[in-house]
């Protein structure tokens, strides 16, 4: 009774405590008229409580979420399910469903009238804005009597997990001699003679280049064969992403670490895609995803999730205690780096390897840049020095589109250091 009680509304208690004056006021006047209405005033809000404090343990809710991955600015939907067990009718129903602002509005719902045979279908849209790791729920119910003098809270559901992916863009190309040698122009031959007692062959991959197709291996092998002039590579490709706090500006969708994310996102998923092995790293050479050349969607789930639940690195510059790359070609997405971190990616990695960097003009990524000339200047300084040591660089502003930049770090071994779609 007393939990009964406890969802009268203040319309239900003034109506009680009235009711429970009026009971008072006949006895003292001797009015019996005046008692069958306290009787029935003090009955009516009883009665619905215990009502309603009935009805709402004979509700239940199933939530779906469709689908359960959906990258930045995609579309999802959760699906709710409201049913009650037993034939005790139901008062109206409010519902409320947490939603993160990340996602969206936060739906509510009326239900009045909740049939007894049949599940009542609810659904809303999911926009979210945000990559990582999101959490639906909980579903809470609201259920009050036509009346409004009593109401009783109730969560239906707890949370459900979303993931919500970067946002891939697509890419076209590859570095000029990716992933098939280890000069500057990614070239080593095997083999230094006219004849072609020592050539080595390899299946036909789409893409390559006819004039190597090998027509004696192809003819015996009864497949299309090319010749592999240069060396083959050593494991693939390692894409570096550089998610200290301190490297990158700006706050929410908008900030360049988003950015950085969605490109390392979209590169390491074009070269799998692409028949190379990829390793995802962060600044510290700590390995976020690693993955074959081949195999379906699972692996790029693999580095999707795990780009979709990283956050913010605390350290305040770069810290490698060895090639991150491993002796890999490697492509290194960098906020505001220092020339001690400069040092750091250099030193390591092997002369003739490929390197290649996507340095953000991290600055221009902040609201009102007193003097974006000056900071353009002191990227510039780092992406020299990047130069220096023999990486091709490309520097990005927050209007950079990527595959735009993407295919400058493509032709970056012709045309180094181009600023695309900022200020200088």
């Amino acid at each position: 009774m007393l939990r009964a009680l406890s969802g009268l509304t203040t319309r239900g208690r003034c109506l009680l405590a009235a009711g429970i004056a009026a009971a008072v006021c006949s006895f003292v006047l001797n009015e019996r008229d005046l008692l069958r209405v306290a009787v029935f005033v003090v009955a009516l809000p009883l009665l619905v409580a215990a009502f309603i404090s009935a009805t709402r343990l004979r509700i239940g809710a199933a939530r779906t979420l469709r689908p359960q991955r959906v990258a930045v600015g995609g579309n999802g939907e959760v699906q709710l399910e409201l049913w009650r067990s037993g034939r005790l009718p139901a008062g109206e129903i409010l519902l409320e469903d947490g939603v993160p602002y990340a996602l969206g509005s936060r739906p509510r719902f009326v239900v009045e009238r909740l049939p007894h045979d049949r599940r009542v279908a609810l659904r809303y849209p999911l926009q979210p804005v945000l990559r990582g790791v999101q959490q639906v729920g909980p579903l809470r119910a609201t259920i009050t009597d036509p009346f409004g003098l009593c109401e009783f809270e109730r969560e239906l559901i707890g949370h459900s997990r979303l993931v919500v992916v970067p946002r891939v863009v697509p890419l076209w190309g590859l570095p000029s001699g990716a992933g098939i040698g280890v000069g500057d122009d990614g070239t080593v031959r095997l083999h230094a003679g006219q004849g072609e007692a020592d050539v080595i062959v390899r299946q036909y991959r789409h893409g390559d280049d006819l004039r190597k197709v090998h027509w004696r291996s192809t003819a015996r092998r009864d497949e299309i064969m090319v010749r592999v002039e240069e060396r083959p590579w050593r494991g693939g490709t390692t894409v570096l992403l550089d998610h200290r706090a301190a490297a990158h500006h700006g706050a929410g969708p908008a900030a360049s670490l988003e950015w950085a994310v969605a490109f390392a996102a979209s590169a390491a998923l074009h070269l799998r895609r692409s028949g190379h092995r990829v390793r995802l790293v962060s600044e510290h050479g700590v390995t976020l995803a690693d993955t074959p050349g081949d195999g379906g969607d699972h692996y790029d789930h693999v580095v999707l999730d795990a780009l979709a639940a990283l956050q913010p690195a605390h350290q305040r510059d770069i810290t490698l205690a060895g090639d991150p790359a491993g002796g890999q070609e490697l492509i290194a997405v960098l906020g505001t780096v220092s020339t001690e971190a400069v040092h750091e990616l250099t030193q390591y990695r092997p002369r003739g390897i490929r390197s290649l960097a996507v340095l953000l003009d991290t600055p221009t990524w902040s609201a009102g840049v007193s003097a974006p000339e000056q900071r353009a200047a002191a990227t510039e300084d780092s992406a020299a020095l990047l130069r220096a040591a023999g990486w091709g660089v490309i520097v990005a502003g927050p209007g950079s589109p990527m595959p735009q930049v993407w295919a400058e770090l493509c032709r970056s071994g012709a045309r180094r250091g181009t600023l695309i779609g900022g200020p200088r």
